[in-house]
Parts: C-alpha cells; structure tokens; sequence
C-alpha cells in the first residue's frame, strides 16, 4: 500500500512538474505584442531577412502561398543578388503558385531592384509585395548596411526575421543583430517538420521581442502554419494536444461528424 502512495505521488509530481514547465515556456514564447495584419485594398510591403540557409526563400513562396489563399493579390520581389541561384529559385517558386515576381539578371544593386520592384507592383495596385534579401550573418557588415539600404528605400509595413529551428542557442547573437539593424516585427521558424525543437524559437522572441507568426512544417507550399505557443510547447514536451487535434477533426470532417469523431 505505501508503494501505490508514492508510485501515485511520484506520478502527480511528474505532472505538476511538467505542468508548470510547460507553463513557463508558453510565457516565454508569449509576446504583448500584436502581429502583423495586412489590409485589403492598400499596399503591404513585407520584407524578409534571415541568415544564409534559413529557407527564407522558400518561406516567401509559402507565405505568399498562404495570403493568396485568402484572396489578397500577392507579388514577390527577389532583390538576393548575392547567392547564385535566388533569382531562378524565387522565380520558379512563383510560377508555381502562380504569383507575379520582379528580379533582374542584369541588375547589380539591390537597393535599386527593391526600388523598382515594389514601385511597379505598387502602380498595379497589389496588396502583399514579398521583399525576399540576400541571406547575411551579423559578421557581414557590408551586407547589414545593404540589408538597412533596402528598408529605408522599400519602408516596409513588416520586417520578417526568418530562422532555421535547428540553429539552437546560436540564434540568440544573429537575431539580435538582426534587430538592431532593422525593426524586426515577427519571427517565422523553419524546418520543424521533424521533432520540435525549442531552444532558437525561445532566443528568437527573447532577442527580437517579436512574436512568432508562423511555423514552417514541411516542404510543401502549403506547409506554413500559424504559431500558438500552447500547441507548440505540448509538441516539445511530447505531451498530448488535444486542442490541435479537434482543430484538424473540425478542419476535415463536416460539422456534423466533428462531435462524433472525438467521442
């Protein structure tokens, strides 16, 4: 009798442990801080920064695949001229979302495609114009001081600072570098199609006081979902999320079996 005390103990700590980290990490990945929310019928510039293999062009792809989908008319502008390959990667990727891109082979100057880019789709009365820059580390002070040319000239409505999920602790230092050089407004986390990992998504928001606007799950278009910081954290602690699943049941099946499904 007294081992089924301690071993029923022993579990309700367990719990209340896990409860309470469980609590602080939700804290942690929690902002006061609204996101971003672009308006129909006006111009929403939104650029993106990151370090150099983040996925950050992907992640332009996918979130201009997400407004789309929500009817706002969309455009990319690839003003990467450092990475050998950007313009074509960029321009394929609008092809098959079916989006307008503006680049330039020819074009040396960022600062320049950023300026014509964003004019033109501005005339065409676009209302999302996706800013994608070169990828750059806070070492790269010519790049940083690019990376601040193109924001005073574009003045976007958002800043976006786009991290890969398996660069841990490392974040902390780039992220913060990145959000002194230009007022980051949220964060996207990429690569978190395997387990969840937590560390760089807790040094991100700490660094760039930004909340995290979404989360990229795989390598599909369609793979960019919107951060809640309870799910997330039930995902990394490898707790049960019930709260998602009835959101995926309520998303699949017709009002009427939603009920039934989770019974």
């Amino acid at each position: 009798m007294q081992f089924k005390l301690n071993e029923e103990s022993g579990a309700n700590l367990r719990k209340l442990i896990i409860q309470s980290v469980a609590k602080e990490l939700t804290g942690m990945l929690t902002v006061d801080k609204a996101p971003f929310k672009p308006k129909k019928g006006k111009p929403n510039i939104v650029m993106f920064v990151g370090l150099q293999g983040s996925g950050k062009t992907t992640t332009c792809a996918k979130y201009a695949h997400y407004w789309q989908r929500k009817n706002f008319r969309t455009c990319m502008v690839c003003v990467d001229t450092f990475r050998a390959g950007a313009f074509d990667q960029l321009k394929q990727n609008a092809a098959k979302i079916r989006v307008p891109f503006h680049g330039s082979y020819t074009e040396t100057d960022p600062v320049e495609i950023a300026r014509e880019g964003v004019e033109l789709f501005k005339q065409e009365g676009f209302e999302i114009i996706i800013v994608d820059t070169s990828g750059r580390h806070k070492q790269e002070q010519a790049l940083f001081d690019e990376m601040k040319q193109v924001q005073q000239v574009v003045q976007p409505d958002e800043i976006i600072f786009v991290m890969d999920s398996s660069i841990g602790q490392a974040c902390f230092d780039q992220a913060s570098a990145f959000k002194k050089a230009v007022p980051v407004g949220s964060v996207i986390i990429t690569k978190l199609d395997g387990h969840a990992k937590g560390g760089g998504a807790l040094s991100a928001v700490s660094a760039t006081e930004s909340p995290i606007r979404f989360i990229g799950t795989g390598e599909h278009f369609s793979d960019l979902e919107e951060f809640e910081p309870e799910s997330f954290v039930n995902r990394l602690l490898g707790l049960g999320d019930l709260k998602k699943l009835f959101e995926v049941v309520k998303d699949i099946l017709p009002e009427g079996q939603q009920e039934e499904m989770i019974n």
